[in-house]
């Protein structure tokens, strides 16, 4: 089953033109949780959990699949501050998930690596298997 969004052409647009690049430019709002020089992190408008928050690199990057050395710190940065959103908004003790999808069986549906923090309750494993 593919959800909405996931489609060949959303999978080959330019990350700098995505929804994503536009929500961090500021051109289109959101409900912004945590942002430094390098991340900008934001609650997801279709949660899946009760936490459910979307962490982005600031450098444009379509997926973890196109990822290269040189996307080493960015992706650091990213992690980091995924712990620092859990300690900040009050739910790393009781923990969490952290997600990253990519391309169609990955269900990616905007083509901007992100990380999903998804937590607020007792998940389930495996995740996404049926």
């Amino acid at each position: 089953m593919s959800k909405e969004g996931v489609t060949p052409e959303n999978l080959r647009e330019d990350p700098k033109e995505t929804i994503f690049a536009k929500i961090i430019a500021g051109q289109i709002p959101s409900k912004k949780v945590y942002e430094d020089d390098h991340v900008f992190a934001f609650h997801d408008i279709s949660p899946a959990a009760p936490v459910h928050i979307l962490v982005l690199p600031k450098k444009p990057l379509g997926g973890i699949g196109e990822a290269s050395d040189d996307d080493e710190q960015s992706l650091g940065r990213v992690m980091i501050a995924a712990s620092k959103i859990a300690k900040q908004e009050g739910f790393a003790d009781d923990g969490y998930r952290l997600v990253i999808n990519q391309g169609k069986h990955g269900q990616q549906s905007v083509h901007y690596l992100h990380v999903h923090i998804i937590g607020g309750k007792q998940l389930s494993w495996p995740p996404g298997c049926q």
